[in-house]
């Protein structure tokens, strides 16, 4: 502020015969103090206020050639110019009404207009120099266009500032959405494992009780150690699943979103996942007549596993297609992709825990559970999903089918 200031103000003219002068200085300060959240604007016009006294006071001395007494007492009284509007500027507390353009632009106009009368104020008891009327009046005017200009000006800064700051916080939404939605895929498995540990320590402990009937003592009491050993397991389990329903409560998130929705989370984030690879693909989305607002961590963790498998098979470039529709109580999703297809002699195997056809840089292979978690997840919810005969462009072809109750958003 104490460089732009005084240099803005170089930017001059004179409309009333050298008597005022008139420069972007004052639109530059006035924009520093409506964007400035850390400054005090009290401090501010001080600063400022003697940074450009000491500015033109240099200048006319080194450059006009104008005595230094002369130049001090023609450029002093700007000092209460600055001095006083950021104090009225503070006064007005102008901070509070960036909601309320046309009222800030109004008390722009005010404080400069009385920022001006004190420095003519000031002129007149220094350099005996009167104004008028016509100066007053030209001083509003001068208020009014420079004024607006600034709140113009700062409001289209504003505008930009909240756009970026709403996409930052839609890529963090979608972001934490993803995350989540991985999460609730862990959370279906970890709950169907509590069953099984339940169930195992049930099985356990009337093995225990056959053993010790039947007097073998020391199998009955590896058997109770193994049902004590499960039970505590199911503790554990349930620990962690309530910390994860935690977790995912306290998230500012939809649970249900409408389907466009949870199909652009998922294009925004494989897009992301595409370039990353260096990959050149294209999705295509089909949503026939769907209105209705869906779970969205459960349709995110489905669609969302199928379409970064597509990313990873495509070679180079292609073309990942989604549909969805309703037919009676189901959702029908579809995902295709063009990329090589699935081998037939491992078209069996895709949905069996630990199968693989993906390695790494290194050649090691991934832990294969991916589609055996889609599969559960939605066969926990009396759904279905196979792989149907491809076709060109579309090699590889995921049909999902689920019932609406378990989706929609009960009343």
């Amino acid at each position: 502020m104490m460089l732009a200031v005084p240099l803005a103000g170089e930017m001059k003219f004179y409309p009333l015969e050298g008597i005022l002068r008139v420069s972007l200085g004052t639109p530059v300060f006035f924009f520093f103090l409506l964007w400035s959240r850390k400054i005090h604007p009290l401090l501010s016009g001080f600063l400022v206020g003697v940074s450009v006294v000491a500015f033109r006071i240099l200048s006319s001395v080194y450059i006009s050639d104008v005595a230094l007494q002369d130049s001090f007492e023609m450029h002093f009284p700007v000092f209460f110019y600055y001095l006083s509007f950021a104090w009225m500027f503070q006064y007005f507390q102008l901070k509070k009404h960036y909601d309320n353009p046309l009222l800030l632009g109004m008390l722009g106009v005010i404080i400069e207009i009385l920022a001006s009368i004190m420095e003519l104020t000031a002129r007149s008891l220094f350099i005996h120099v009167s104004f008028s009327i016509k100066t007053l009046v030209t001083i509003s005017g001068i208020a009014i266009i420079r004024s607006f200009f600034v709140l113009g000006f700062f409001n289209i800064t504003v505008i930009r500032e909240a756009r970026a700051a709403e996409r930052e916080q839609r890529i963090r939404n979608e972001k934490m959405l993803m995350l989540i939605s991985n999460l609730y895929v862990e959370m279906i498995q970890l709950r169907k494992m509590m069953k099984n540990a339940e169930q195992l320590t049930s099985d356990c402990y009337s093995l225990y009780r056959g053993l010790r009937e039947d007097g073998n003592g020391e199998y009955a009491r590896a058997a109770l150690r193994i049902a004590g050993a499960m039970h505590e397991t199911k503790k554990d389990s349930q620990r962690i699943y309530a910390g994860l329903s935690k977790l995912m409560t306290k998230e500012n998130l939809s649970d249900f979103l409408f389907m466009r929705e949870i199909v652009d989370v998922i294009v925004t984030s494989n897009e992301s996942y595409a370039q990353l690879l260096g990959k050149d693909i294209s999705f295509e989305i089909d949503l026939k007549n769907i209105t209705e607002r869906f779970h969205t961590f459960l349709l995110l963790s489905i669609i969302n596993n199928l379409v970064s498998n597509a990313v990873e098979a495509i070679k180079g470039s292609g073309i990942i297609r989604m549909e969805a529709e309703l037919k009676g109580n189901l959702l029908i999703l579809t995902v295709k992709d063009s990329g090589p297809g699935i081998n037939t002699r491992n078209k069996p195997l895709i949905f069996e825990p630990g199968f693989t056809t993906k390695f790494n840089q290194d050649g090691i292979a991934s832990n294969g559970i991916g589609l055996s978690y889609i599969k559960n997840v939605i066969e926990s919810h009396d759904g279905k999903i196979e792989l149907i005969e491809g076709n060109v462009p579309f090699n590889t072809i995921f049909h999902i089918e689920l019932p609406v109750e378990c989706l929609i958003e009960r009343g």
